[in-house]
């Protein structure tokens, strides 16, 4: 007999840390990328069609305090070379932090480490007053304990960009690439592939801007049966197992899909975000404990030549990463 199962779509690729969020911002408004154009060289690190000569000579460094000991972050500069686009070189890290070796017994015989890397060349061109292109080209490192792998990735992006009625619009295609090589036998991986589209807009009357992000337009089938699930537990009287509605699941599959955020700034050297991610609360909630899951808010402040950016991200109830992104422009010094 063969059963099968389906669960989170996570685990299906190597090199996921490309899918974490690293900038402060990002995470605030719930997602791994934010279709935001105001010259935030973090965003541009995900979306390398806001490159645009206005970067020209940003720096900035952010870090990620995630669960146990495992942290991660990158550092990015950018530069503008006149005809042929804004350029910026990204490194990004993850490190898993120090294990014990232990043989069959339970006897620990060392430690050992694991940590990978991706260094990043982005592009961008601005190919007319309103639209803009780029791409990113990532060299990816392994390291997990003897075991190394080699990939490379890129993202290929074009924004709709209307600075007079505050509007952004993107379409990105994330990770395209492949495994290239490895020290151990297996087949060669995929990497974690996929297409997002967004909008942001910034009303008119208020300082607010709200931003509605599209995941996995690659992959519909997000949604899976949870076991756990009350409203698909055995009837106790009948026996017949509960099901949702049809209206019931595609509405379900379709909030899977869709992350919404929000960005008030009362002062222009202040900011303050929130967001809801409808499938991480769906995946990582625990029924009876079901908190802030799905959640994110942040803080963003405007001090002298710095730009700061805090954020926080309830991912489950044991805990929420804390994430931290400084930027400033170089010039300006």
């Amino acid at each position: 007999m063969v059963i099968s199962l389906q669960a989170q779509v996570g685990g299906k690729s190597t090199y996921s840390f490309l899918n974490l969020n690293n900038s402060a911002r990002i995470a605030a408004l719930g997602s791994n990328i934010a279709f935001i154009q105001d010259q935030d060289l973090s965003l541009a690190v995900a979306n390398p069609s806001f490159l645009t000569p206005e970067y020209d000579g940003q720096l900035s460094l952010s870090f990620v305090d995630y669960f146990s000991d495992i942290n991660y972050g990158f550092a990015s500069y950018s530069r503008d070379f006149n005809q042929i686009g804004t350029w910026a070189a990204t490194m990004q890290f993850i490190n898993y932090g120090r294990f014990s070796y232990a043989n069959v017994s339970g006897d620990r015989e060392g430690e050992f480490s694991g940590s990978e890397l991706a260094a990043t060349l982005g592009w961008g061109r601005q190919l007319t007053p309103l639209f803009t292109i780029g791409a990113n080209l990532k060299m990816i490192y392994s390291g997990l304990e003897q075991y190394t792998s080699y990939g490379l990735a890129v993202d290929v992006a074009g924004t709709y960009f209307q600075e007079d009625k505050g509007l952004t619009a993107s379409l990105i295609i994330k990770n395209a690439g492949l495994e290239i090589a490895k020290n151990y036998e297996g087949d060669k991986n995929s990497l974690p592939f996929e297409i997002q589209a967004g909008v942001s807009k910034a009303l008119e009357h208020l300082p607010f801007r709200y931003s509605i992000i599209l995941t996995h337009l690659e992959n519909w089938q997000l949604r899976y049966n949870d076991p756990y699930d009350p409203v698909l537990r055995v009837d106790p009287i009948t026996g017949e197992i509960n099901e949702r509605t049809a209206a019931a699941k595609a509405g379900d599959e379709l909030l899977r899909h869709i992350v919404i955020g929000g960005e008030l700034t009362p002062a222009k050297f202040l900011s303050l975000r929130v967001s809801y991610n409808y499938q991480r609360r769906q995946e990582m909630k625990i029924y009876d404990a079901k908190g802030m899951v799905g959640w994110s808010w942040g803080i963003g402040l405007q001090v002298s030549k710095f730009r700061f950016s805090y954020a926080r991200s309830a991912f489950h109830a044991a805990g929420s990463p804390n994430y931290i992104t400084i930027s400033t422009n170089l010039n300006a010094w």
